[in-house]
């Protein structure tokens, strides 16, 4: 099925929403289309003085408790009815993302907005099922445990999946009685704005969900704001500690982080399907042209199974296709900006004088006229020392490397600083349930690679890859603060 349009013909609205209209006040910042380059609407800016009225609003829908003090019941039906927006209006949204992202419009339609819904519907079910504690106490004294939203909710999204990314930060503070004040990417701005629109349709007061554009200085403001109360970010490790930085200068306030990844794939010598090992290793690095923070960027692999294992992901990765987000055919998506596409070369460039070797690939793909496509690029002998190993490319690029003894491949997995994902290849059951404990990262997958449809699952990492977890019970309670009533009546 061909999903293919001009992305001359989308309308891309580059607005703030705030209390439920939009507002095109501040200086305006240019933003391109990753696929060719073209310039498309410049976005205003939030300074301080939007940033407040942003938060103001959000603020004041909270207190005047038409939200916070609906019944959970009336709070799910409209997130109900807000996925239910979202589905019907599937492929327009797509269009939108497709013509200003690095997402393939055929991945939108059937992956990300169906799991943008899906997460909605399950955050929804959770809204009537929040539970407080009755603890007996001495001397005729109840004390009560009751679970509270926090207020104000800032909510900081990632370029590499704006849909989703958006709804992960919305739905779970929102099925709490939260306010949110939302802040996506400059490079990808536009369909968050699409988003918080059909949330207003479906029912949400104006001023509990309100989006503000700009840079990291807007994302400044936003954090530092003495009226925001919590703080979920998704993004750089460094980034990640500068919000935290930020949310200590106006005062304490709980930040969940989602930062960076070198997430290892180690196949053990026990491994039979290697057709199947190739294809989860190769989709693992190859995913959104490895814009994800979870890729499989470290291939860790028995040296007798090396060259027949790398043959065949060469194979798959040669089947991708470079191709504009807006074709149906698109596999292999291009970088978000030109900017980020030299930060991989120079990181490249910089390994190899290190002393990596290229097994293939190893820069941009010369098929394409015009936007920043990087060739699949795998890379073998990166010393530790190098910014190959230590930093994450964000990009296309798989490391390799062999061991003999098993053990000293489990040792490899373990990270300096990082410690998002990981995944294992066995046959062996003992070992599938024993080397998990053994890896230190907040996700392992086993004989897989990649996150699945499955909106119980928390997510998030350990040490430099951040803290705090999204989605699942986990997710959904982070948002909530516990207050401890003492009654005394005997």
């Amino acid at each position: 099925m061909t999903y293919d349009f001009d992305p001359n013909s989308i309308e891309l609205v580059a607005a703030h929403l705030i209390d439920g209209a939009r507002v095109f006040d501040g200086e305006k910042l240019p933003v391109f289309r990753p696929s060719d380059g073209v310039e498309t609407a410049p976005i205003p800016i939030a300074d301080e003085e939007i940033v407040d009225r942003a938060v103001t609003s959000a603020h004041r829908a909270f207190m005047t408790a038409e939200w916070r003090n609906a019944s959970p019941l009336d709070r799910a039906a409209v997130l109900h009815r807000w996925a239910a927006l979202i589905d019907e209006n599937r492929e327009n949204i797509a269009r939108v993302e497709a013509a200003s992202t690095t997402r393939p419009v055929a991945d939108l339609i059937n992956r990300d907005l169906v799991r943008a819904s899906g997460a909605l519907r399950f955050f929804a079910e959770w809204a009537d099922k929040i539970e407080g504690k009755i603890i007996a106490g001495n001397n005729g004294a109840t004390s009560m445990v009751r679970p509270e939203p926090y207020g104000v909710i800032a909510g900081i999204a990632p370029f590499n999946f704006p849909a989703i990314n958006a709804i992960w930060k919305s739905a779970p503070a929102l099925a709490v009685g939260n306010s949110v004040v939302l802040k996506p990417s400059e490079l990808t701005p536009y369909s968050v704005l699409v988003f918080a629109e059909l949330a207003l349709e479906a029912g949400l007061p104006k001023g509990v969900l309100n989006v503000i554009q700009g840079a990291g200085p807007s994302g400044s403001h936003l954090v530092r704001h003495p009226l925001v109360k919590k703080i979920t970010f998704t993004g750089s490790s460094a980034t990640g500690a500068r919000v935290m930085a930020d949310a200590a200068a106006t005062g304490t306030k709980p930040v969940t982080l989602e930062l960076g990844g070198k997430s290892p794939q180690l196949v053990l010598k026990d491994v039979t399907d290697m057709d199947a090992v190739a294809t989860n290793v190769a989709n693992g690095f190859l995913a959104n042209s490895g814009q994800v923070c979870t890729a499989g960027t470290r291939l860790i692999v028995p040296s007798s199974k090396s060259e027949e294992l790398l043959e065949r992901v060469m194979e798959i990765a040669a089947g991708r296709k470079a191709a504009p987000t807006w074709k149906s055919d698109c596999t292999l998506p291009p970088i978000i900006s030109e900017k980020q596409a030299k930060r991989i070369d120079n990181m490249l460039a910089q390994t190899l004088a290190d002393g990596a070797e290229i097994i293939c690939g190893g820069g941009r793909d010369a098929s394409m006229n015009s936007g920043a496509y990087y060739q699949p690029t795998i890379l073998r002998n990166v010393p530790e020392t190098s910014t190959g190993f230590r930093d994450e490319f964000f990009g296309p690029v798989l490391s390799v490397y062999e061991y003999e003894d098993e053990a000293d491949g489990i040792a490899m997995t373990n990270h300096p600083s990082y410690a998002l994902a990981a995944s294992v290849y066995t046959d062996d059951f003992n070992k599938a349930m024993r080397l998990p404990s053994q890896i230190e990262a907040g996700t392992v997958w086993v004989n897989a690679h990649g996150r699945q449809p499955d909106y119980a699952t928390p997510q998030g990492g350990f040490n430099g890859s951040g803290f705090g977890k999204e989605m699942g019970r986990s997710g959904l309670e982070s948002f909530l603060r516990f207050k401890n009533v003492w009654l005394q009546h005997g």
